[in-house]
């Protein structure tokens, strides 16, 4: 027996009514409760930054911390973190907004202490090197055998690169950051002047974000962030590596809305802080709000080398050792990079009594025997 046809939208009120014929404001309702609160408010930033180019509005510095600490936090989904960060990397974030991920990262990340000595703490790509011979750990360690405290960061192998990373090499030289407690951290930075924060055990909020990256396959304004942030509290001489000139104006206009006193961008190689042997290299300093263009041209110092090409970790190895004892194929950079970090450093007011000072450690094997304590 045929029943009649109910009037329109008369089941739109009926208990028990499917969803789809649920009035638009009910289905938002029964949306956000699914996403929970967190959720759907991330919804909410995620559409500031998703909406295309002409009415997307970006996010202030509150709303870009709140957006960084909920996906530091377990409330947002999979599918709302990776939509984020690609929507931000197509429209490329702002520097307020890297400013307020930043706030976030230094609430929640790792925190460590030089007891009013100035550190240089570098921010380098977390996804590594894989073109040229790495020299970061190497100057590490001779800066903190010189009493120049050092304080780096970084991860395990990470997308899209998957480069060679910090620990990795450290390793090699047989020194081990991965597993220590932030206390056991904290203490070969008091002891050694010398300290890398390695995120899987020091910040594993921020390690949840690796597995979106790479299924995203393209680094993330979060790559961006990773350059910028360290975890030392107190003054600093923070340096970071730049590619391209709008990456280095987008850094200024965050570090310095961010308190940063003390800059140093450098276009190093592989979008490290490795200054380059074969050209001139371009850095830029910021200090109490006034920007300097550097050029170091090192065959005006007499270096005039190729730059090495990394061949796997045990011919790096061998080359790092040599090079510490001032001989072999990368000696010319480590010293380059040596004499110009300790002039960056305040250490010497002239980069030639730097290169003095960089050719006396490396003669004395102070490297060598810095590694023999760290180890």
């Amino acid at each position: 027996m045929s029943q009649p046809l109910p009037k329109p939208g008369a089941g739109a009120t009926e208990p028990g009514a499917p969803a789809a014929e649920l009035d638009p404001q009910q289905r938002r309702l029964e949306r956000a409760q699914a996403l929970g609160s967190q959720g759907a408010r991330f919804r909410e930033l995620l559409a500031k930054v998703g909406s295309g180019e002409h009415t997307s509005t970006g996010l202030s510095r509150e709303e870009a911390c709140e957006s960084m600490d909920l996906m530091l936090s377990d409330g947002v989904s999979d599918a709302q973190l990776g939509a984020f960060l690609i929507a931000h990397r197509i429209r490329r974030p702002q520097p307020i907004e890297l400013t307020g991920m930043l706030d976030s990262y230094r609430r929640h990340g790792p925190q460590l202490q030089t007891s009013g000595r100035r550190p240089l703490c570098f921010g380098v790509p977390y996804d590594g090197r894989n073109r040229t011979a790495p020299l970061l750990p190497l100057l590490a360690v001779l800066l903190s055998s010189a009493g120049v405290p050092v304080v780096l960061h970084g991860g395990a192998p990470m997308p899209v690169k998957y480069g060679v990373t910090l620990a990795e090499l450290f390793a090699a030289l047989g020194v081990e950051w991965r597993g220590l407690s932030l206390a056991q951290l904290q203490r070969q930075l008091d002891d050694h002047d010398l300290a890398l924060s390695h995120q899987p055990q020091h910040f594993p909020a921020a390690e949840r974000l690796v597995r979106i990256r790479e299924e995203i396959g393209k680094r993330p304004p979060v790559a961006s962030l990773e350059l910028l942030w360290t975890p030392h509290q107190g003054e600093h001489l923070l340096v970071s590596g730049f590619v391209h000139p709008p990456t280095e104006s987008r850094a200024w206009d965050a570090l310095s809305a961010a308190g940063e006193t003390d800059v140093l961008l450098v276009k190093g190689l592989e979008g490290g802080t490795d200054l380059p042997t074969t050209r001139a290299g371009i850095c830029s300093r910021l200090r109490h709000g006034e920007p300097e263009r550097l050029l170091l041209h090192p065959r005006e110092h007499g270096i005039d080398a190729a730059e090495v090409p990394f061949e796997g970790l045990e011919h790096w190895r061998q080359l790092a050792l040599t090079a510490l004892a001032g001989e072999g194929a990368l000696a010319p950079a480590l010293r380059w990079n040596l004499a110009a970090y300790l002039w960056f450093a305040g250490e010497h007011p002239q980069l030639s009594a730097a290169l003095e000072q960089a050719d006396a450690l490396l003669h004395a094997r102070a490297g060598l025997r810095q590694l023999e304590r760290l180890r």
